[in-house]
């Protein structure tokens, strides 16, 4: 009897240490809002970068279309014509 008494002391007490603290918790979870406003700020980042080349792409597009209209409609040289 001495045994199992002592025996369920054991378990009970190691099932206490087991348990998170109060401590513990806060500082876990002051880790994952730090973990969080980082995924914040690098999705705000990643989507400044995807305006940046956005509106690169269309400056280029727009650059593009105006060096279209400069040409004069069926008016284009071949590679040939430029070698002679």
């Amino acid at each position: 009897m001495k045994k199992f008494l002592f025996l369920a002391l054991a378990a009970g007490s190691l099932s206490f240490t087991a348990c998170d603290s109060k401590k513990e918790d806060n500082m876990e979870a002051q880790g994952d809002a730090i973990k969080d406003a980082g995924e914040t700020k690098a999705d705000a980042m990643e989507n400044k970068a995807d305006a940046v080349r956005d509106s690169a792409d269309a400056k280029g597009e727009a650059v593009g279309d105006q060096a279209d209209k400069m040409d004069p409609a069926g008016t284009t040289t071949t590679t040939t014509e430029v070698k002679k």
